[in-house]
């Protein structure tokens, strides 16, 4: 008799382990699973309204209304500037992961980059678009890019998201 109420107890506190064990791997599963700030969501419908909305106010008419970008992008032009690169399937966007391309939109090509005198067109967004608009008009570009380039960018976060995580 007097082992009933040690098993009784061993069991409760058995089962109080488990309980608080997965409680604890759910956590830490949700937290790898959620999205970083400032994810890219091309397959929001009322995100890609507003993305849409932004892009033809405020890129389009550097970047194209197709996002076909300037002539000659590759080259500098008489002010030493680079053109406008094109945010099709025929550009460079879709190499750099979202957190760049955000936060090349918001603070800018120098500040990324860390060298303050590199000069560019670009406007810097901050203080101009909110982080929301940003990923906005960012997630209507790619959801411009077929779906081959689409999932070779995804992959491109993947592997960014991971070079953080080491």
């Amino acid at each position: 008799m007097a082992l009933k109420p040690l098993v009784l107890g061993a069991a409760g506190l058995l089962a109080l382990l488990l309980v608080a064990g997965a409680g604890y791997f759910s956590l830490r599963a949700g937290q790898r699973q959620a999205p970083p700030p400032h994810s890219l969501r091309p397959d929001d419908p009322q995100v890609l309204r507003v993305g849409a909305r932004i892009y033809a106010q405020q890129c389009a008419a550097c970047h194209g209304a197709e996002g076909e970008g300037q002539p000659s992008w590759r080259d500098r032009g008489p002010d030493g500037l680079l053109p406008a690169p094109p945010h099709d399937a025929s550009g460079h966007t879709w190499h750099h992961p979202d957190e760049q391309l955000f936060a090349i939109t918001k603070q800018g090509l120098a500040q990324l980059i860390n060298q303050p005198d590199y000069r560019t067109a670009m406007p810097i967004y901050g203080g101009v678009l909110s982080d929301d608009e940003i990923v906005a008009v960012l997630s209507w570009i790619k959801a411009q890019w077929p779906p081959e380039i689409r999932r070779r960018h995804d992959e491109i976060n993947i592997q960014y998201r991971q070079s953080l995580s080491r």
